[in-house]
């Protein structure tokens, strides 16, 4: 019999709080018979939104908490003055053992600075990075950081090739995943100071198979599976990916509907045409995991609709399964 993984779900985090986040809590229960779910909020509104849906209550319940940071608070400030906050109470569930993981749409930096305070990070970890799965022709690869660790130092860049490596070998099943740098250029010579720095030392880490730099153009063509980059970078390749990625499907729909021959053309191609573009939907592939803590925390895009909730809830399942975490702090103080 599998074990039942429980994930406590920010409930009031997010642009569509509490609506979608219960409504893809809901989705993710109907859909696995593996997860039970701990939405965290405030209950009134939690109900409300749960009296619309049919789920098995037995495995979904609720913890109040009255107070709610927002983006415009200073994270460490919010973290320690709103004891009662979703984020906190939530935080606090998976510190002391009631639940596997905790998935949040809310504020970004507070979810950093309390996955760090209230969860700690496992011994030897010097930055804990945000690390998203991002669609590739080939399939998907793992962009790490991409909004953590801004200012991070080299040897802060060669702990996120090794976490990574371990992420995508036991979550993803890609054995020896390939590893490249962030570059300008592929000649080693290439690149700002900590790339230059951080790239002799990713060169001679034999436990990772490095295979240089990577370009951001070769990135969506599967160029390699663990791209490894600091924070102000990997945003903006996400930002950009995104931002691309909904603008195409803009405009090839609106393409497709110019003229009484291409509408023939859409509706012929419809099945396939869609089923290319949800292989390219970020959303379809959950949050960002911030690695190298000592309990699972996901972070989920602050506009996320219920799909993104669900694949974040239903990610968690094969982190924990796989203990993560626990590969991650043997390879670490093995290696360090």
């Amino acid at each position: 019999m599998k074990r039942m993984v429980r994930v406590a779900v920010d409930a009031m985090g997010g642009d569509n709080a509490p609506g979608q986040i219960v409504k893809g809590t809901v989705e993710a229960i109907n859909e696995r018979e593996d997860i039970q779910v701990i939405l965290v909020g405030k209950e009134e509104a939690i109900n409300a939104e749960l009296s619309n849906y049919t789920y098995d209550k037995e495995r979904l319940s609720i913890v109040n908490a009255n107070e709610v940071i927002t983006n415009e608070e200073a994270p460490v400030m919010a973290i320690r003055r709103k004891k009662e906050s979703s984020i906190v109470v939530a935080l606090n569930l998976v510190k002391n053992g009631e639940a596997d993981a905790f998935v949040s749409a809310g504020s970004t930096g507070a979810v950093l600075v309390g996955g760090q305070l209230i969860i700690g990070r496992i011994k030897g970890v010097e930055r804990p990075p945000l690390a998203p799965l991002i669609p590739t022709i080939k399939g998907v690869s793992l962009l790490v950081d991409c909004g953590a660790n801004v200012d991070a130092r080299a040897s802060h860049l060669v702990q996120f090739a090794k976490m990574g490596s371990v992420y995508m070998e036991h979550v993803v099943g890609i054995k020896n995943p390939r590893v490249a740098i962030v570059n300008i250029g592929a000649e080693e010579e290439k690149g700002n100071m900590l790339v230059k720095e951080t790239f002799p030392l990713l060169k001679n880490c034999n436990d990772i198979n490095f295979i240089g730099s990577i370009e951001a153009r070769e990135i969506p063509h599967g160029g390699a599976d663990v791209i490894v980059c600091e924070a102000f970078v990997g945003n903006v390749i996400l930002k950009l990916y995104e931002g691309l990625g909904s603008a195409l499907v803009g405009k090839i729909k609106s393409g497709l509907m110019s003229t009484t021959r291409s509408k023939i053309g859409a509706l012929l191609s419809k099945p396939a045409l869609k089923e290319t573009l949800k292989s390219f939907d970020a959303s379809e592939y959950g949050g960002a995991p911030l690695l190298g803590l000592n309990g699972l925390v996901v972070k989920t895009h602050g506009s996320s609709k219920s799909i993104e909730i669900k694949n974040s809830i239903i990610q968690c399942l094969t982190f924990v399964e796989q203990e993560i975490n626990e590969k991650i702090s043997i390879y670490i103080q093995e290696k360090e």
